[in-house]
């Protein structure tokens, strides 16, 4: 059961830092320290500040976590941030574009009540010790929930987005930002008792899957616990609380949700395991052959169009190898290599590319098991194809590429269902949810 709450959002004053676009940032796990630097660089109330800042040096008592919760204060005190007086559900649309397309993502911002993964939520991601440690020791310092968690429910009859379009309709949004990418954002306040009733009501029978933000839901759930073992307290009757926490909802009925594929850049291995995964290969999969000509991008947009059009029948892979003056377009014989490698996991697992990659081609045959996924040692991922295909050609670092085709919203919705987690960066929902929209301050005795 999804147990949803209204909430008092904390949220930029747009009388002092301008254009809200200045300010908000991707998901802290997006910044990297060149982003971080262009953020900086941006605005002086930039929220990479507080949601991942830079390292100075730093002591036990001066860190970047204790400066996070320093900036959220002082900018709270200063007005740059401000608490809504009354309770809303924040309705959330996003526009962009993909394949020449304008799509519009709805969902809406709403406080939930957590719980340990099980009936209510699913989950389709491994975590990581780290990543779930530092947004710990962020939470504690801000007592804040300062980044989204994307969940996906499922409601044919889209009554919720339906109560919620009307609630807005005519209104002009109350918070505006197009992010790097000219994805337009827009929110507005929901403050409408009969349109928040129905949204409860509508979605308390929903099971929820984390499509984005796993590390961040457990780390909710690790900060609860904590809390409840200090004996802290929050405000009576407060929705912003320790016990709930602050996501946004997506129903994957609705026209306009996109999942992009990732792939995969591999360098760091023994020059044999790369001469013979070809051989190798070829006992699993038919092989065609894709020649480069004088355009990268051109031979690169082939496979991945071919990729498309038969992704519904075939779980097919591009492979660039080192010095190839092809693009090698690999596609599975059967599925009994699966059955044989991983007869633990279910059917659905079994047929996902990325699954096959990872089980297949990656730990099988080129040795990267899941310690060195988690350590990083072999492997970059890129939202861009052409990008990793130009680093394997002209830089000695890299061996080989991977192109894959995107994960499919009912695989995610499946594998999660049964509990199972999918490799890491299966999936890549687009566009991002931005930080420093909307925010939510516990409200802590």
């Amino acid at each position: 059961m999804a147990k949803i709450y209204p909430f008092r959002g904390i949220h930029y004053d747009i009388n002092i830092v301008g254009d809200l676009s200045k300010v908000v940032a991707q998901p802290y796990d997006q910044i990297n320290d060149k982003l971080r630097e262009t953020y900086y660089a941006r605005h002086p109330f930039h929220l990479t500040r507080i949601i991942k800042g830079r390292t100075e040096p730093d002591t036990d008592k001066d860190n970047v976590y204790s400066r996070g919760g320093d900036y959220l204060a002082e900018w709270m005190r200063d007005g740059v941030l401000k608490r809504d007086e009354k309770p809303a559900i924040y309705a959330y649309h996003q526009e962009y574009k993909v394949d020449d397309e304008i799509r519009v993502r709805k969902g809406f911002v709403a406080l939930a009540k957590l719980e340990a993964y099980g009936e209510g939520v699913k989950a389709h991601e491994r975590t990581l010790a780290a990543p779930k440690q530092d947004r710990f020791n962020l939470m504690v310092t801000t007592e804040a929930n300062t980044g989204q968690i994307f969940m996906l429910y499922s409601e044919p009859e889209r009554l919720i987005n339906k109560a919620l379009d009307t609630a807005i309709a005519g209104k002009e949004p109350d918070f505006l930002a197009t992010d790097d990418f000219g994805c337009i954002h827009k929110m507005w306040r929901v403050t409408d008792k009969k349109a928040i009733r129905e949204v409860k009501t509508h979605m308390e029978p929903m099971t929820l899957f984390i499509a984005d933000g796993h590390h961040r839901y457990e780390t909710a759930v690790n900060y609860m616990t904590h809390m409840k073992k200090l004996k802290k307290k929050c405000v009576k009757g407060a929705t912003e609380n320790f016990n709930n926490c602050m996501m946004t909802f997506v129903n994957v009925d609705e026209p306009g949700l996109t999942i992009l594929p990732t792939h995969r850049l591999i360098y760091g291995l023994e020059d044999q395991k790369v001469k013979s995964l070809l051989n190798h290969a070829m006992e699993y999969f038919t092989i065609e052959h894709f020649p480069l000509g004088d355009n990268d991008e051109k031979a690169v947009k082939n496979v991945l169009d071919a990729m498309k059009t038969r992704q519904k029948n075939e779980n097919l892979f591009g492979l660039y190898m080192k010095g190839d003056n092809e693009i090698k377009l690999l596609s599975l014989k059967d599925n009994h290599a699966m059955e044989n490698l991983v007869p633990e996991m279910s059917d659905d697992w079994k047929k996902l590319d990325i699954a096959i990659l990872h089980t297949i081609l990656m730990d099988k045959f080129l040795g990267i098991d899941r310690e060195k996924l988690e350590a990083k040692t072999n492997v970059e991922y890129f939202r861009d194809p052409v990008e990793p295909f130009k680093k394997a050609r002209d830089d000695d670092h890299y061996q080989l590429v991977f192109l894959v085709n995107p994960t499919g919203v009912e695989q995610v919705k499946k594998v999660a269902a049964n509990g199972e987690r999918m490799p890491q960066k299966s999936t890549d929902f687009f566009p991002k949810l931005l930080s420093g929209m909307i925010m939510n301050k516990m409200m802590i005795e």
